[in-house]
């Protein structure tokens, strides 16, 4: 009964210190995170695509995605910037399944949160040492955003965390664009405060330290769908949503605020190859209204090497294990489609 303490895990500066991030890795984080802010602050036009795996369950399957992302990039440079989703915690509605890398580094073998932590660290600084791209990755547990605070370029807070309060205080004191999804609910009013407590500095207790945050000016909202009572999926990508949001920014003096449109989930009934229509769609509404061109800033996009998923175990080289994702060629096609509409 109750909770059993299985071993004291080093803290994160223990971990920084031990798996420090190189000299090359941090530049190349630097320049990709201030291309990044542009988008978010206006500086260009480009769409920015945060694009990959619904669960990065293997490493080797990642890197190989990654590099074909980094190629792709330099076909749609003056366009879109692709920024690579490198999942590695799962969030379990009922809390049973595969909870990501972080819990389990080999999804075949039992959890072990040691060597989760190195691996996350480890897959994440691959990534900008081999592409010079930064990483996407959820803030599923607040506490252990620290593991991963010099290697990550952006964060995302989710559907069932964004109303949550440490959740909203941390993200006050990441560096870097956090996007907050719209609760499963749709309640848009949920994420505009949590929107609204990111952006402004605050005091609290985080890791057994007393803190003070700056508050993140890059703060922003991800559209993802909502399920209604009956347990219905409905989409809010729409013209008529994207307009509504625009106006609530204005109503809450957050004009200069940017939305990601999350094309998987609830937004496309988790028919993950709704995906491509959907970003045309968001694409064409932004054509017919400069307002809502002026907030859209890019999509979020499940991709993976090949199509669907499969059972763990199964073994496909690249094929998702948790929820369905596009496969490369669907993708690559996506991604010029997309370039060639801007």
């Amino acid at each position: 009964m109750g909770m059993n303490f299985l071993r004291k895990l080093p803290i994160p500066m223990e971990v920084k210190q031990q798996y420090s991030l190189s000299a090359e890795a941090a530049r190349n984080k630097e320049v990709f995170d201030e291309k990044i802010r542009d988008v978010f602050r206006k500086k260009n036009n480009r769409m920015l695509l945060i694009i990959g795996p619904c669960s990065a369950d293997r490493e080797d399957a990642v890197m190989e995605y990654v590099h074909r992302l980094s190629r792709l990039q330099e076909q749609v440079e003056d366009k879109i910037l692709l920024l690579p989703r490198v999942y590695t915690n799962k969030p379990r509605t009922t809390g049973d399944g595969y909870k990501g890398m972080l819990h389990q580094p080999d999804p075949n073998g039992k959890p072990d949160l040691f060597r989760g932590i190195l691996a996350i660290r480890h897959l994440h600084s691959r990534v900008l040492t081999e592409t010079g791209m930064g990483t996407a990755d959820e803030m599923l547990y607040p506490a252990n955003y620290r593991y991963l605070s010099d290697v990550l370029s952006y964060v995302a807070v989710g559907a069932r965390s964004v109303e949550d309060q440490e959740h909203r205080l941390v993200a006050s004191g990441i560096s870097v664009p956090v996007g907050m999804k719209n609760p499963t609910g749709g309640d848009l009013s949920v994420m505009i405060n949590s929107i609204r407590a990111a952006l402004h500095p605050h005091s609290f207790i985080y890791r057994g330290w007393a803190v003070e945050t700056d508050g993140n000016p890059e703060t922003h909202a991800i559209l993802r769908g909502y399920v209604d009572k009956r347990g219905n999926s409905h989409p809010n990508y729409h013209y008529e949503d994207l307009l509504n949001l625009y106006e609530l920014y204005a109503e809450n003096g957050m004009e200069n605020l940017g939305v990601i449109v999350d094309t998987n989930h609830a937004n496309s009934g988790k028919h993950f190859l709704e995906q491509p229509r959907i970003c045309k769609e968001v694409i064409h509404s932004c054509r017919h209204n400069a307002q809502v061109r002026e907030i859209v800033r890019g999509f979020m996009i499940e991709s993976y090497l090949e199509d669907g998923c499969q059972a763990i175990g199964e073994g496909t080289f690249g094929k998702s294990i948790t929820d369905p994702c596009l496969g490369w060629e669907k993708t690559e096609k996506l991604v010029l489609e997309i370039a060639d509409l801007l």
